[in-house]
């Protein structure tokens, strides 16, 4: 991310954002990259326009230009009634709200966020998530890092696993279980248990089974499982067996699941 964003020359390998090689040509990367650290720093004697116009001016905007894209930035974000107040004066929410709209004022092909949600109440959660979406559909790349996994899968279409800074595996939720062997599990909710669910046990792809309440059981299947056959097993199974159906649920590992996986319980990313 360092190198991305031009805060590490240093290194090895090549690195090319946009055709533009880093960190030899950063004037023209950085013309088309928006970045917000994890740690958003505004000078506090500044009001959120005077701190917003400076970026704006800075990332080559005209001064009517970034009047402009100021109102509408601040607008998107629902910020609008902060425009003249002092930056002391925010919230530690509303101000990583006001560096976002500073990575944003450009209209930037390439969006970096580092740890963009920390420290964030869920209603303004939800809403930074909705603007990254929002972003991304209209064509803007976004690149973010986070430690909450909850809101990568929520957000991210392509999901990178670190494990001790080096890049572990690279894909979509889907694929990332599937390269692994992540296996799903089926919560089955029944209206009626004839008490005979444990013949379940030797349905060929059934690794466990368990009844974590009354009228709940949890089959946990094996990885190379066929998930479709292996319910409709179930379900033909337990009819037979005198038990009524409420409900079948296929439960397929979280995020968080997926990443213990790779790199290891008590693994450092």
């Amino acid at each position: 991310m360092k190198i991305i964003v031009g805060l590490l020359s240093n290194f090895e390998g090549d690195a090319y954002i946009g055709g533009f090689r880093m960190p030899e040509q950063r004037r023209e990367v950085h013309g088309m990259l928006g970045y917000l650290p994890q740690s958003v720093a505004f000078q506090e004697w500044r009001t959120v326009n005077h701190a917003l116009m400076t970026f704006g001016r800075l990332s080559g905007l005209s001064e009517d230009e970034a009047e402009q894209r100021i109102g509408e930035v601040l607008g998107v974000l629902d910020l609008s009634d902060v425009r003249n107040k002092k930056i002391v004066e925010l919230s530690g929410g509303m101000a990583q709200k006001v560096g976002l709209a500073q990575a944003l004022l450009h209209s930037p092909k390439l969006l970096v966020l580092d740890e963009p949600l920390a420290g964030l109440d869920p209603a303004s959660r939800y809403q930074f998530k909705q603007v990254i979406k929002k972003l991304a559909e209209d064509g803007t790349t976004i690149f973010f890092s986070s430690h909450i996994l909850s809101d990568v899968g929520d957000v991210a279409t392509r999901i990178g696993i670190l494990n001790r800074g080096r890049v572990v595996s690279v894909g979509t939720l889907d694929e990332l279980r599937s390269r692994f062997g992540a296996g799903n599990s089926v919560e089955i909710v029944l209206s009626h248990d004839s008490g005979r669910w444990q013949k379940l046990k030797s349905i060929k792809g059934v690794k466990d089974l368990e009844q974590p309440s009354p009228d709940k059981l949890l089959v946990h299947l094996q990885s190379e499982a066929n998930v479709d056959e292996i319910i409709d097993s179930l379900i033909r199974g337990l009819l037979e067996l005198g038990s009524r159906i409420r409900s079948v649920t296929l439960l397929s590992p979280s995020l968080d699941e997926v990443y213990l996986k790779y790199v290891g319980e008590g693994g450092r990313a």
